[in-house]
């Protein structure tokens, strides 16, 4: 079948955290917060300002001692300060006053589909490297049986976890720390070294063909030069042998 964004490009959302430092999402609170691409609440948590995801700002530091996080805000508040009382943390049905959408595309200026696909190899790389420099700093959550991510410094609470043997678990995931990967999974193609060709891939001849992200894949073909790690899944430095030769290979 015809695939599109989804297949190439997968979406992971984690629950916003109006309080990173706060109790962590019940399960009763699954249909309550609001659930945002989690490369988009990464990006919050590290202080970009989005008015629909409102955040807590912290004026003084949030000390960890012996394993618990003392806040001295919350300790000791000032009268004159009480972050989040018009704000609501959450609500997804409600109607959000949105900016007026735009109906001409970013990349309209870019008539020339190897100029959009230079441009999109970029930014592919710039969110990578940004995910990687973040994670560093604002720890990320994963499940270890199933795709689950939470952005912040615990994960959630939700039973929802329907990987190997959730019964055991009652539904509750096994969290450890992720990596830029569970952010932004990369989907594994086969690489096409020839557009031409219409030859179809053999299967006996699998472990002679490279493989890459469907989004580097479909850039390399628009005209995107790889480079960086995943020069070196394309092998193109690798000759395809044909059947009969590899029959006779030793």
């Amino acid at each position: 079948m015809k695939g599109g964004v989804e297949q190439i490009l997968p979406l992971v959302e984690s629950f916003h955290l109006y309080d990173r430092l706060g109790r962590a999402v019940s399960h009763d609170e699954q249909l309550i917060v609001d659930r945002i691409p989690a490369v988009v609440e990464l990006c919050v948590q590290g202080g970009v300002n989005i008015p629909e995801y409102p955040t807590r700002r912290r004026t003084f530091p949030a000390y960890s001692v012996a394993g618990r996080i003392i806040d001295f805000e919350r300790r000791f508040p000032k009268e004159e300060d009480t972050p989040g009382k018009d704000i609501n943390t959450s609500g997804f049905w409600e109607k959000r006053k949105y900016p007026v959408e735009v109906t001409e595309p970013a990349d309209a200026k870019y008539v020339n589909l190897g100029e959009v696909a230079i441009r999109g190899m970029e930014s592919w790389e710039v969110m990578r490297s940004g995910i990687r420099k973040l994670i560093s700093e604002y720890a990320v959550h994963t499940c270890g049986y199933c795709p689950e991510v939470q952005v912040g410094p615990k994960g959630h609470r939700v039973r929802n976890c329907q990987a190997f043997k959730h019964q055991m678990r009652d539904g509750q995931h096994a969290w450890q720390e992720a990596t830029v990967d569970d952010l932004a999974p990369p989907v594994y193609v086969w690489h096409v070294r020839d557009l031409n060709s219409r030859e179809p891939m053999a299967n006996d001849l699998r472990r002679y063909y490279g493989m890459l992200p469907a989004v580097v894949e479909l850039f390399a073909q628009a005209g995107g030069r790889v480079s960086g790690d995943c020069a070196s899944l394309m092998r193109e430095d690798v000759a395809v042998p044909e059947l009969e030769e590899m029959k006779l290979a030793v």
